[in-house]
């Protein structure tokens, strides 16, 4: 894997104390650059404020009880909660890492929370967001002894490279599946639009979206997918407004709406966030509710997701900047992985689920973002929205997800970096590959590479080229393939 790409070179010397200390100068970068990136990533995924409410929200707990509390939905609480600690953590990570790479409540990780924690019987809310923390905490330990740094760095460098291309299917997925322009159906797995055809104005704001930004990018104007998606979400206001297309229901009915939210002119582009689920967590109260052994496969099943995510997030991010070093690492690993294992106990202590590093982030990598600036500039926004949630508002998903299949394109030309010929490795890659996008899940993909190239190396008779920690994850990964059969066999 090339150590940098050719965006990212020494040009002329650094232009003061916010160029030197994010290497701005150095990584081929400028600070509007930082700045436009950071808004990319920051757009990509806003998306998460109004989901996370929706999924942690909408749930009640194993007492009849909402997330912060009573008999009603806390949705504003949620947002404001989810944006707060997105917004800090990923400063955090601009700051101290210096890398392109933002953080929020993770996807998938929410709904285990969710549906598969807090729905059990005399759980609370407060319960399931200790097990989260328990978690973070055990994965910042493992940062701290250098075992999860030790672990990545295990990993070959071509298992690697597929790793960042398998995320550049799942996230260019993401975006068709974002903007409903493929969908699940009855007699297929999935299908075209709605009944194999392409209907409704959201698809139709998706695809000029989707077009301004291919165009943007082949004639190389800088700050193609910004504009894409500012472009996208004025049509789509002006949509909204003459169609009144409203947004697709919960029981099915107005397929052809808007995924999330439709877009509009606010009444109001400021109001008061409440942090009152700051703090709602208890530490040990699951163990009372549910017994030792289940809160122990609880706390795996989440951490073993969360071990490896990152890993893939920050190689993929790595790769499209033309970060990482020849061995696939991207610089500041371990204060990288700190950050990550941080948000996790953040975002439980904060009542809104797990942090965890996006692999939106690549947005803004692929408008030019190469620095932790970008960061810090995203995570501003993230706390400017906690105030300014109506305008964050007027962003449907049919806006950003243009930019997720333009960057998912931008992070699969990595993949003539695999020596397709060599069966032993190209094997391993592919499944890494396909089981992503697949799966709807980074881990499984990374799990499915890992096991099938421990499998391969062990039956052409080259066990001694497994690292011992290849091994290690290999079993592990193993294990949480079969957690179901394992706690139906301990009566869970």
């Amino acid at each position: 894997m090339a150590t940098t790409s050719p965006d990212v070179v020494k040009a002329s010397p650094p232009q003061g104390a916010l160029d030197r200390f994010f290497k701005i100068t150095e990584r081929g970068s400028t600070i509007g650059t930082e700045i436009r990136g950071g808004l990319v990533t920051f757009f990509t995924m806003s998306y998460i404020i109004v989901l996370n409410p929706i999924i942690l929200g909408l749930v009640q707990d194993g007492t009849g009880q909402y997330l912060g509390g009573g008999d009603e939905p806390n949705l504003a609480m949620i947002a404001a909660a989810t944006a707060l600690v997105a917004g800090v953590l990923t400063i955090l990570m601009g700051v101290v890492a210096n890398f392109p790479l933002a953080l929020a409540a993770g996807l998938g990780l929410n709904a285990v929370v969710a549906f598969s924690i807090a729905m059990l019987p005399d759980m609370t809310w407060a319960d399931a967001m200790g097990i989260v923390v328990l978690e973070g905490l055990i994965i910042l330990v493992l940062v701290l002894t250098g075992f999860r740094e030790a672990v990545f760095k295990a990993v070959p460098a071509p298992l690697k490279t597929a790793i960042s291309v398998g995320i550049g299917l799942f996230i260019a997925f993401l975006g068709l599946i974002n903007a409903g322009f493929v969908r699940s159906a009855e007699s297929t797995p999935l299908e075209l639009g709605i009944g194999g055809s392409l209907s409704g104005w959201p698809v139709f704001v998706f695809v000029v979206g989707l077009v301004i930004a291919i165009v943007l990018m082949v004639r190389k104007v800088k700050g193609a997918i910004l504009i894409a998606i500012l472009s996208s979400t004025v049509l789509a206001v002006i949509v909204e407004a003459i169609a009144k297309v409203g947004p697709q229901n919960a029981d099915g009915s107005n397929p052809s709406g808007w995924e999330l939210n439709a877009p509009s002119i606010p009444d109001t582009f400021v109001s008061v966030p409440d942090f009152g689920l700051l703090g709602q967590f208890s530490l040990f109260g699951a163990f009372g509710k549910i017994g030792i052994v289940a809160v122990i496969l609880l706390v795996f099943s989440i951490l073993l997701a969360d071990f490896f995510d990152t890993m893939g997030t920050m190689v993929a991010v790595g790769g499209e900047a033309g970060l990482l070093d020849e061995d696939g690492n991207p610089p500041k690993t371990k204060q990288i992985l700190i950050v990550d294992s941080f948000a996790a106990v953040a975002g439980g202590a904060a009542g809104v689920s797990s942090n965890t590093s996006f692999v939106e982030s690549s947005a803004g990598v692929g408008d030019g973002a190469r620095t932790g600036l970008a960061s810090v500039v995203t995570g501003i926004a993230f706390l400017l929205a906690t105030f300014l949630a109506p305008l964050v508002d007027m962003v449907p998903s049919e806006a950003a997800a243009p930019a997720l299949v333009v960057v998912g394109f931008l992070m699969v030309m990595q993949v003539t970096g695999i020596d397709w010929k060599n069966y032993e490795i190209a094997i391993p890659a592919f499944f890494t590959m396909i089981m992503m996008p697949f799966t709807y899940s980074i881990t499984a993909g990374i799990g499915a590479g890992f096991i099938a190239f421990v499998i391969i190396k062990i039956a052409v008779g080259k066990i001694r080229q497994i690292h011992p920690l290849m091994w290690v994850a290999s079993l592990l990964f193993l294990a949480y393939f079969t957690l179901t059969p394992i706690k139906e066999a301990l009566g869970l």
